[in-house]
């Protein structure tokens, strides 16, 4: 993650950990501790991820971390905040385009599932910790988890209940069943897609077999041949 991405995430005035606002270095020095943070989480578990690896890594010192942040979870929950971020802005453009009309509304399901397959793949090692943290129940993660996939899980459930006002859809299931599902199944394939790479299932396959489950769940309609 560089600079110009934590930038974005920090419209608001980021704080030390004692409260204070920091200057412009200042803030680059957190920047960068923010960074390293997020790189060091590729190739190794956060339980291994300490203070003194992280500052090294910054060219900087244990003590200077801890003017920004009090622990590793800290910090990271800042990279997680800017992911979920990422995710509402990501998943809102998505849902908002789609129209669940016949081919169109195939291909939205299909664009959708291609935003969850990137957006896993992008944030892959940050996700693990959120999921591996919300599983112990920390609550601060399961919390992260929630506010990235709410208003997903909620744009699914509303279009199923749509058609089921029209008489179409899945009568008799509840559309928030619907949509925890969907979010449930793309967010597990997403997560082990290299799993499923690895026993030969193709992602274009999980891709179309994901959006095809979408937009029958949603619309009640068998999704259309290739072609």
């Amino acid at each position: 993650m560089s600079a110009d991405h934590l930038d974005a995430d920090e419209s608001a005035e980021p704080r030390a950990a004692d409260g204070r606002v920091p200057g412009r270095r200042g803030r680059a020095t957190r920047q960068r501790l923010l960074e390293c943070t997020g790189q060091m989480l590729k190739d190794r578990t956060y339980r291994d991820l300490k203070v003194v690896d992280i500052a090294r890594e910054a060219g900087t010192s244990p003590a200077t971390f801890y003017q920004y942040f009090p622990d590793v979870e800290s910090a990271i929950l800042v990279l997680a905040d800017y992911m979920v971020a990422q995710g509402s802005e990501t998943f809102s453009a998505l849902t908002a385009k789609a129209s669940w009309k016949g081919r169109a509304g195939y291909e939205a399901s299909l664009d959708l599932v291609d935003g969850v397959l990137a957006f896993w793949e992008r944030f892959q090692p940050l996700l693990r910790v959120v999921d591996l943290a919300t599983d112990e129940g920390d609550l601060r993660f399961a919390n992260v988890r929630t506010r990235l996939l709410n208003d997903l899980n909620n744009t699914l459930a509303r279009a199923a209940a749509d058609h089921q006002s029209l008489g179409k859809g899945q009568p008799g299931v509840n559309p928030d069943a619907i949509g925890g599902v969907l979010v449930a199944m793309m967010v597990h394939v997403s997560a082990h897609r290299l799993g499923f790479e690895f026993w030969g299932v193709r992602t274009e396959d999980l891709r179309e077999a994901m959006a095809r489950i979408v937009f029958w769940s949603v619309t009640g309609q068998k999704p259309p041949t290739a072609g």
